[in-house]
Parts: structure tokens; C-alpha cells; sequence
């Protein structure tokens, strides 16, 4: 997924990129060697704590780090030849504002870059009432905005972004131990985690139904991201 994001965001040698929500910057680490000494990479996320983690992992300092609010960019209007988020617009209370604030800050004829996920794709085989849980937690407002990644073309296009390039990708999962990396139900520590909301007789329910699908052979889980990038008019 990350390979067909870079391919479509396209990064060159000497440009001045933004990644908005960069988590423990491994994108943000490999922009910075594609543009090399002559471009710069700013790294930006809400979390301080996961910013030093970044920085930490930072060995050849390739990336500017700071603090900041993606749907309150402080930086100027016209300021990235390209910016990119990736699974940050499914946690903000108005994506399309967001939008609209990657937009402010990249240059005309820049692009920008939006991976996110549509949660409602999310399908299973081998778990027992797994529709039902599954379903049952992507209602539980555990994401603000559960089918963005599917949105975000519409909401390019109305927010005046042109080019606007869209591509599906389909992940799946065969053990709990790779699906608790991206989907983190699948890690007792995300599961406990989630709002109290949920009826005991789901979560109880949850990881032996989990356990029995893996002594079987038979975990399945899949689910849709999409890439869109719009150029800047």
C-alpha cells in the first residue's frame, strides 16, 4: 500500500514535502532520502511522544519534526510542493476542513497526497458471530470518520483539487499477530482499549473466537484502503 502511495505521491530530488500525521516516521525517513540533501521533509504530528519516538529513529536526521493540529496547519498558505496523510482523516472530528488546510499550505500545481482506510469493507472468514463483532466495534465511534478512504476523491474534487487520481488496495491478513500491527482489536491491549461501550457478551466473545480460527488454519480478515492525490490549482 505504501509502495502505490509513493508511486502516485511521486516525490523528486530537492522538493519541500510535508507528511501531516507521521506517526513514528518511517514514511517521513524514506521521503527524506528521496529528496535528498537538497530538499527538505517536515514531519508533523499531535502526539509529542510519538514525534521524540521519530526522532529517536532518526539516525541520519533527515527530517524537521514539530507538534501540530492537521485541521490547523501553522504554516503558511503556498508553503509544500507535495504534503501526504496517511489513516489520519478517519480520526478528525471535520475531515473535509482538514482537507482543505493541506491544501492551503501546498503550492499550486503541488499535490497532495490522502491514504486512508474504509472501515466498512472490513470482512472475516473463521470467526465465529465475526460479522457481528466487527461490525458492532466500527459503530462504536472507535473512528470518527469509518468510511473516509472511499470519500476522499469527492471531497478533493469539491474542496477544487484537479488530476484528482484515485487507487483501491485491498490488505488482508491470515494470523491475529500481523492484524493486531494495523488493526489493533487483534491485540489484547487495543481491544481493552476500546469504549466501554461494548456488551460483554461481544468481548468475551472476541479473542477465543480469534484463538479458534488460528488453531484452525482459518483467520482471515480484509479490508479496502484507498490513495487518492489531487494537484493544487
Amino acid at each position: 500500500m505504501r509502495a502505490s502511495g509513493l508511486e502516485l505521491f511521486a516525490p523528486t530530488a530537492g522538493e519541500k514535502l510535508l507528511d501531516a500525521g507521521c506517526g513514528l516516521g518511517e514514511v517521513a525517513r524514506q521521503l527524506g532520502t528521496l529528496v535528498g540533501p537538497a530538499g527538505t521533509v517536515t514531519a508533523l504530528d499531535y502526539s509529542a511522544e510519538a514525534l521524540a519516538v521519530a526522532k529517536s529513529r532518526d539516525e541520519e536526521g533527515l527530517v524537521e519534526y514539530t507538534t501540530g493540529d492537521i485541521a490547523k496547519l501553522d504554516f503558511p498558505d503556498d508553503q509544500f510542493d507535495g504534503v501526504r496523510a496517511e489513516r489520519v482523516l478517519q480520526h478528525v472530528d471535520d475531515a473535509t476542513a482538514a482537507l482543505r488546510e493541506l491544501a492551503r499550505v501546498t503550492r499550486p500545481g503541488g499535490r497532495v497526497c490522502v491514504i486512508d482506510t474504509d472501515w466498512a469493507s472490513l470482512v472475516d472468514d473463521g470467526l465465529d458471530r465475526g460479522q457481528e463483532i466487527l461490525r458492532f466495534l466500527i459503530g462504536a465511534k472507535v473512528f470518527k470518520n469509518p468510511t473516509i478512504g472511499r470519500t476522499i476523491r469527492a471531497r478533493m474534487i469539491e474542496a477544487g483539487l484537479d488530476a484528482v487520481t484515485t487507487l483501491p488496495v485491498t490488505l488482508r491478513f491470515t494470523s491475529p499477530d500481523d492484524a493486531g500491527k494495523v488493526v489493533p482489536i487483534f491485540s489484547e491491549e487495543g481491544f481493552s482499549s476500546l469504549p466501554a461501550m461494548v456488551p460483554a457478551e461481544l468481548s468475551d466473545a472476541f479473542f477465543p473466537s480469534v484463538q479458534r480460527a488460528t488453531e484452525r488454519g482459518v483467520f482471515l480478515i480484509a479490508f479496502t484502503m484507498w490513495i487518492t492525490v489531487g494537484q493544487v490549482v
